[in-house]
């Protein structure tokens, strides 16, 4: 998978061969952005189950249920994680019977085809959120939900992508995303690769720009959908939609079903993730902060559901989204 901690001062590859190598770099931020780590944890699954296919039955299966384990121990908030592997241990399910080198085949099989669809499902997010964007329209977007974040055209940045191919002229505001810099880093570099007009801000200028009347709409991803419509996403995302109803600016929401979690009613059940201090001390071994004072760093916010104009998915735009639209998004046959 791509590094994205280096990006972009360098361009490198990191190799994983197990669920524990794959759960690290997940935790490390190697790869981040939910569908990205959803994705990463089914190909976790599959190395595990290629690396102890030639082991006895009892250890194999003790020793892949421990590599599920810890890929669910690598990052609490992205419920995409948990929904991967919930499909991987399903197909593990309807195999265990099996050879262990056919079932590792199976789990391979199930791990490209999440790849696959998540690109088919950013792409159709990419068209819906397409329409709503006019001509010329500045677009504000926080934190990276590009290609970077998702197996491929991205869910946030596949929008902007998907609007800049069908000949809208749109420009991109990237704020910086403290304190890991996604957005200056990677949403910035993702931008320019495309040719797209890219502007890069710190995160306290928003409100600045709104006020002047130089954003037009707002499009961030999203980690985790609770079913009333609260969704979390990098820290950051509550000021800039607070901002964005201030001033009577759309505020769009970018995800795949597989990130709208129906099991909680409220954001408030949402895990927070908090990382280590050393992210707000500094980046890059720079540090610029006194020695000892206290520090938070919480990962995530939660947005209202009150403050989203609408959740884009692979199954349509929700306006003003809550339970009962939500819940309609999935047919009655798998409700």
């Amino acid at each position: 998978m791509i590094d994205q901690r280096v990006l972009p001062v360098s361009f490198e590859y990191l190799a994983c061969d197990s669920a524990a190598s794959v759960a690290q770099a997940i935790h490390d931020m190697v790869v981040r952005g939910a569908p990205a780590i959803g994705v990463a944890a089914a190909y976790g699954v599959a190395l595990e189950a290629m690396r102890l296919h030639d082991m006895p039955t009892e250890n194999f299966s003790k020793d892949l249920e421990s590599g599920f384990t810890i890929l669910a121990q690598s990052r609490p908030t992205a419920v995409n994680l948990f929904w991967a592997l919930e499909r991987m241990r399903r197909v593990w399910s309807s195999v265990v019977k099996q050879e262990q080198a056919f079932v590792a085949q199976h789990l391979l099989a199930e791990a490209h085809e999440i790849l696959a669809e998540d690109i088919r499902i950013n792409r159709i997010i990419g068209e819906y959120g397409a329409a709503l964007l006019p001509d010329e329209a500045r677009v504000l977007t926080h934190c990276n939900a590009g290609a970077l974040a998702t197996a491929g055209h991205g869910t946030a940045l596949g929008i902007i992508r998907s609007a800049h191919e069908a000949g809208k002229r749109i420009s991109v505001i990237a704020d910086e995303t403290r304190p890991f810099l996604q957005g200056a880093r990677l949403t910035a570099w993702e931008m320019m690769q495309e040719r797209i007009p890219v502007t890069l801000i710190t995160d306290s200028m928003a409100g600045f720009m709104m006020s002047h009347g130089e954003i037009d709409a707002v499009i961030v991803g999203a980690d985790r959908v609770a079913s009333n419509g609260d969704v979390a996403n990098k820290i950051g995302t509550y000021m800039v939609a607070v901002l964005a109803r201030r001033h009577n600016i759309p505020f769009y929401v970018a995800c795949p079903l597989s990130t709208i979690d129906m099991t909680l009613p409220t954001g408030d059940g949402i895990p927070i993730e908090e990382r280590p201090d050393s992210e707000v001390k500094g980046y890059n071994g720079m540090h610029w902060v006194p020695e000892g004072v206290a520090i938070r760093n919480p990962a995530f916010d939660v947005t209202p559901a009150e403050l989203v104009t609408a959740l884009v998915t692979e199954r349509g735009v929700v306006y003003q989204p809550d339970k009962k639209r939500l819940h309609a998004l999935w047919p009655s046959t798998l409700r």
